[in-house]
């Protein structure tokens, strides 16, 4: 089905606003690191939406867009939902999901490189997530990166491989399933390391209270649902890796514009391996030898003829 969009209007008008734009633009085709990317991995049929502040679009399977700025929302009865970053980050997006992300840059790739557990460049992402849940599965964050997810409750430094944020109107759950976080209760008070293995629970006694961290192991009951969030998201992103290429500018005088681009990955060949039942291999065996049993039975049972019929012609002749 055809990807529906809605333009929405812009906010202002007039010369200087025209002006900006074209700057902007302009300041982009030259900007020396590329622009940042998604990659849709996983979505149903009208699902889900991307607003880019210019028009609101459906998402469809295999999607790539321009991520810095963009707002993603997942309907309520939508059922699997995920996207990869192009830093190599996994996403699972829960049904009824708002994900901003207003900061997503990255520098330049490391070229040829081997590694594609390991993050390709240096990346700084800040997202917002103003209400459901997210799963994420990070690659190998190299350092100088910094990844902060916010929700009306607290910021959450990404540190580890795996992990799962929950908000709802009162409240935000943070697990660490691989993986330290370092969670805050706002963007200016000290923060608490998560281990593997534990939870931070964050409310706030009213809206003009400070958020209350409480932190605890992760309930047993919770943990199969946790860990089908951060699977999803891990599956999505090993289906592609990333890589920079060249285009051309639209500027005679200004080189080649480096552009991220999204290659999936193609699985290895299968070969079948062919394996014989034991007990076909017994069966074989046993009737092989049930065989030669036979063959030599008969043999001797001749031989043995043979030899009586000479002793009778020996008593005949005397």
């Amino acid at each position: 089905m055809k990807a529906m969009s809605r333009i929405l209007p812009p906010a202002t008008t007039g010369h200087a606003v025209a002006f900006s734009v074209l700057l902007g633009t302009v300041q982009s085709l030259h900007a020396a690191n590329p622009s940042s990317k998604l990659y849709v991995a996983q979505v149903g049929d009208q699902e889900a939406e991307i607003n880019t502040g210019e028009r609101i679009e459906n998402l469809a399977d295999k999607d790539v867009r321009s991520a810095e700025g963009t707002t993603i929302q997942t309907k309520a009865d939508a059922k699997a939902t995920a996207i990869v970053m192009s830093n190599s980050t996994g996403v699972f997006l829960d049904p009824d999901t708002k994900l901003e992300v207003p900061k997503f840059s990255q520098e330049p790739f490391t070229p040829d490189r081997g590694d594609l557990e390991t993050e390709p460049s240096i990346s700084q992402t800040q997202a917002n997530l103003t209400h459901g849940a997210v799963g994420l599965c990070t690659p190998k964050m190299v350092a100088g990166s910094s990844m902060v997810y916010s929700t009306p409750q607290a910021s959450i430094n990404i540190q580890g491989r795996k992990s799962v944020i929950q908000t709802s109107g009162d409240e935000t759950v943070v697990s660490a399933l691989e993986g330290e976080l370092i969670v805050r209760g706002d963007q200016f008070s000290g923060g608490q390391t998560l281990k593997v293995g534990q939870q931070a629970v964050i409310r706030r006694a009213s809206p003009s209270s400070p958020p209350i961290i409480t932190i605890q192991n992760i309930p047993d009951n919770q943990k199969a649902a946790l860990n089908d969030k951060v699977d999803a998201a891990c599956v999505a992103r090993q289906k592609v890796y990333f890589q920079v290429a060249e285009t051309k500018s639209l500027f005679g005088d200004s080189g080649p514009k480096k552009e991220i681009v999204v290659k999936e990955v193609v699985p290895p060949p299968f070969d079948p391996v062919i394996t014989v039942s034991a007990s076909l291999i017994s069966a074989g065996d046993s009737s092989q030898g049930n065989n030669n049993q036979g063959n030599n039975g008969q043999g001797n049972s001749g031989q043995g003829q043979n030899n009586q019929g000479q002793n009778n012609q020996g008593q005949n002749n005397q």
